[in-house]
């Protein structure tokens, strides 16, 4: 892959790249932090096989591409596909970088790969972007099925707009297909927007009952490719085929997160200390993956409909005094445990490293079970990452 006629680089480099749709800004730093080239490139086929020529004479490169769950997957899953190295730089990260360094905050194409790269060479710990092939039809079923949704809601929000202005008080908030066109069939409107009105109102019945059969076979698709996975997530109580593979997708290797202290922080159940002098309070974090807190709320919403053990814990919360919004924050919180316990009891059982749990822990949740024990921890935000980054997986027994 060297150009012809240019000497071999052999000390490591990263290659930070800001991507977009049709082009990319890529620079290479050494690990002094001294700039050794930059370029741009387009993501049409041409540019995208001069790329690899021009990074060429750089032989231990490693790519740090900001955005791979977004912006910059596509280029990230084509290198991958060419035995790249590729880590995930997250954009808030990059950002903070390019304000500490420019002082200013100037976004251009330079300046967002020059902090990519910066974060590439300063920071350990990046995640490696990997090409699995599980992870990525479940992240495909999961757009899908998440795109389906979205497009029921826009379509139901329509549907009652028009049964407002057709019958006297609208229909009821949860509106199937089939109660829809049973509304509509004594409806006789006179003048012609009312006819428009009903014909309109008509195809979006239409349309929701198409969508109803594409979500239920999207359903069916996306519990056989979980079932092939062997995740135990679905187990949970309030946890069903959509929320097992977002966590799945998001997640990817459960030991990336030292301890589920780490983890509550990552999915937002954590709260943020808020204490000053004699003061000591905590209020709730809006930080973390908000896909993943929907997922953890669904999943507590769920269980306080039900006499489950996560519904006595909400309930002994509120005795103590808590408000409901406090002690639905602390039953998030057990059920993030319990998720991060789950996923590693999955990860050891696939791997046979021995039974369930995992060094230091020191509290008990039962993936067996669907709610958690109440003796796990309260602990807010975690602390500094210690000189074991990783969570280690117990050797068999």
């Amino acid at each position: 892959m060297n150009n012809a006629g240019v000497t071999a680089v052999q000390e490591a480099v990263v290659i930070g790249m800001d991507p977009h749709k049709r082009s990319v800004t890529i620079e290479v730093m050494s690990a002094d932090e001294n700039v050794l080239d930059k370029a741009r490139f387009g993501t049409d086929p041409d540019g995208f096989a001069a790329m690899p020529t021009f990074v060429g004479r750089f032989t231990d490169r490693l790519w740090a591409i900001e955005g791979c769950a977004g912006i910059g997957r596509h280029v990230a899953t084509r290198l991958i596909a060419e035995g790249e190295q590729v880590v995930d730089v997250p954009a808030k990260l990059s950002h903070r970088v390019r304000l500490l360094t420019s002082g200013n905050g100037r976004k251009t194409d330079d300046a967002d790969a020059h902090s990519i790269a910066l974060v590439g060479v300063r920071m350990s710990g990046l995640h490696p972007v990997v090409n699995a092939g599980q992870v990525e039809l479940l992240r495909v079923l999961v757009d899908r099925r998440r795109m389906l949704g979205e497009e029921h809601t826009r379509k139901v929000s329509q549907l009652h707009r028009l049964l407002l202005e057709l019958i006297p008080g609208g229909a009821k908030l949860y509106l199937s297909a089939r109660q829809a066109r049973k509304l509509l069939a004594p409806v006789r409107p006179r003048d012609a927007a009312g006819k428009a009105r009903k014909q309109v109102a008509l195809e979006l019945v239409a349309d929701l009952e198409k969508v109803y059969a594409r979500s239920k076979a999207a359903d069916k698709d996306l519990t056989a490719a979980l079932k092939a996975t062997g995740t135990s997530l679905t187990d949970l109580n309030g946890i069903g085929p959509s929320g097992a593979a977002m966590l799945l997708v998001e997640v990817g290797d459960i030991t990336r997160f030292p301890d589920r202290n780490h983890f509550a922080s990552w999915t937002g159940t954590a709260p943020i200390d808020a204490s000053s002098g004699d003061v000591v309070r905590h209020r709730l974090s809006r930080r973390g993956n908000r896909q993943i807190n929907r997922v953890l709320h669904i999943m507590a919403t769920v269980q306080l409909r039900h006499p489950t053990e996560g519904r006595a814990y909400y309930d002994r919360k509120k005795a103590t005094g808590k408000s409901s919004m406090e002690a639905m924050r602390c039953l998030k919180r057990r059920l993030s445990d319990l998720v991060f316990a789950t996923m590693l009891e999955d990860l050891t059982r696939a791997t046979g490293t021995g039974p369930g749990g995992h060094q230091g822990d020191d509290s008990y949740s039962s993936a067996a079970g669907s709610q958690p024990t109440t003796g796990s921890s309260d602990k807010p935000l975690p602390e500094p990452v210690t000189n074991q980054p990783r969570t280690p997986l117990p050797s068999a027994s």
